[in-house]
């Protein structure tokens, strides 16, 4: 796969085009995004799903750019999708033909369920999700996909989106009820398989939706991918955007260009959500475009990462790690610490995960600024560690590496984030262990080494040298008065 590709993506509503850079065999990450607020589909649901010219040149004049733009990348692949505006149009290929011809540039139209199915794929390798369903609302269609143990097993299509229930019923302003009726006639069609407690939300529609739950709520991570929230909690504030006037909708923080579409798009996913029985939305900023590439880079491995790969734990690596061997054997002694102080100090299990990544990533920042790395590598964490991670997981990962020189978390940090970290008591251990693992391999030796608890005393035997560890590790913040003993 080349080194660079770029992904263009041509919806109802917008057209979108990502250049994604390679950094190893499946390490990537998000070069560049562009978008255009095209509207091709504007017009069209009023006249038989004819494209209308000024919306056809607006989608070639963007495309156009585009290809300028993914020239001064040096991109060496690209692939083009359109959606549902396009492949429901009867004259698609006047615009095709011209695009081709005048561009160099082919488009593949995609039918709904293969649409669902390159959402699918984003959600099961980007989100830390197991058993779920995707909604992902566009401008003409909202396309579904039914994950069972991380496998996209059946796809669904419903020629339900933002644009054609705004033609077809906002901008005439008909009553509400008649929406409701027409999205419950198209839903009565959806297999009885379609049915889970967690909604996985893809689209501009319900990203929008999640931003205003956040700033409403006063959420402290400003980042949409991977954000839950409860129907039972938001389902009332969906349902006040959905009935609301165009006027009121800004006090909902409902980005401008959102104003028009977000009350049918809101409807929709309200009541998809009550056909399936979700209970928890989990919302992703990965879709269709994220959905071709990793459908190209992953063809020859079942469209599935390998087993415990992390993309964006790989291409930090990949970009930023200085030393891969020592940051190994830095994770491995975190692992081995946490071994033995695991059951004296009660600390949990599932702890050890995100430890271990801490430990892996804890030098990011040394090449822009060895004294103060450890801020650099947590904020490099916080706004890279983009696939596969809560929110909690992020900022976990992010405040064991921001106090991995010596000091204990501070409140002063953590406060803000005191909904999403674990206690002060297992974030104090857990901490302890990353800044005592880097203090053991100071001199950038390496080994395996053992580490006993016992009677207030960890006792760490190391196959070198531990002159200098000694020295520092008296510097050392601990959380409980344990003695460290080297030999």
């Amino acid at each position: 796969m080349a080194k660079r590709t770029a992904i263009i993506d041509i919806g109802s509503n917008s057209a979108r085009m990502v250049v994604f850079e390679r950094t190893s065999r499946y390490g990537f990450f998000l070069l560049n995004e562009t978008r255009s607020r095209v509207r091709i589909s504007e017009g069209a649901y009023e006249k038989g799903g004819e494209l209308q010219p000024e919306a056809m040149e607006r989608a070639f004049s963007a495309l156009s750019q585009f290809l300028e733009i993914a020239k001064s990348y040096k991109v060496r692949k690209i692939l083009c999708v359109a959606t549902s505006a396009v492949r429901d149009a009867p004259n698609k290929k006047v615009f095709l033909h011209r695009v081709e011809r005048e561009l160099g540039l082919r488009i593949k139209i995609i039918d709904g369920k293969k649409e669902a199915w390159l959402g699918g794929i984003a959600a099961v390798n980007l989100l830390p999700i197991k058993d779920a369903i995707t909604i992902d609302i566009g401008g003409g269609s909202t396309d579904m996909a039914l994950i069972r143990n991380r496998r996209v097993i059946e796809t669904f299509s419903l020629n339900i989106g933002t644009v054609r229930l705004k033609e077809l019923f906002f901008d005439k302003k008909r009553p509400i009820e008649e929406a409701k009726t027409y999205i419950d006639d198209a839903l009565s069609s959806l297999p009885e398989s379609f049915r889970a407690s967690l909604a996985v939300g893809i689209g501009g529609t319900i990203r929008a939706i999640a931003k205003a739950i956040m700033q409403r709520n006063d959420h402290t991570i400003d980042k949409v991918h991977a954000f839950s929230f409860s129907l039972a909690e938001e389902g009332k504030f969906i349902n006040k955007v959905a009935h609301a006037s165009v006027m009121k909708l800004s006090k909902y923080n409902i980005k401008k260009d959102r104003l028009d579409t977000i009350r049918p798009g809101a409807l929709i996913f309200l009541s998809v959500l009550e056909k399936i029985g979700a209970k928890e939305v989990m919302t992703s900023g990965a879709g269709v475009r994220e959905g071709v590439f990793l459908s190209d880079l992953l063809r020859n491995s079942n469209y599935l990462f390998p087993a415990n790969f992390n993309p964006s734990v790989r291409s930090l690596q990949d970009r930023f790690c200085g030393d891969r061997k020592l940051a190994a054997h830095i994770a491995s002694t975190a692992r081995t610490l946490f071994q033995a102080l695991k059951e004296p100090f009660d600390l949990p299990e599932t702890s050890l995960k995100h430890l271990d990544i801490a430990a892996k990533l804890s030098q990011l920042g040394i090449r822009l600024d060895f004294y103060g790395y450890h801020k650099h590598s947590a904020y490099m964490i916080m706004n890279d560690l983009d696939f596969g991670f809560t929110h909690e997981e992020m900022i976990l990962i992010a405040t064991l590496i921001r106090f991995n020189k010596r000091r204990l978390p501070k409140e002063s940090f953590t406060k803000p984030y005191k909904k999403l970290l674990p206690g002060n008591y297992t974030l104090s251990w857990l901490s302890f262990i990353v800044s005592l693992a880097q203090t053991i391999h100071i001199s950038r030796s390496y080994g395996r080494i053992e580490a006993i608890y016992h009677n207030g005393v960890l006792t760490i035997k190391t196959p070198f040298d531990i002159y200098l560890a000694k020295e520092r590790v008296k510097e050392l913040e601990k959380p409980a008065p344990i003695a460290i003993q080297f030999i």
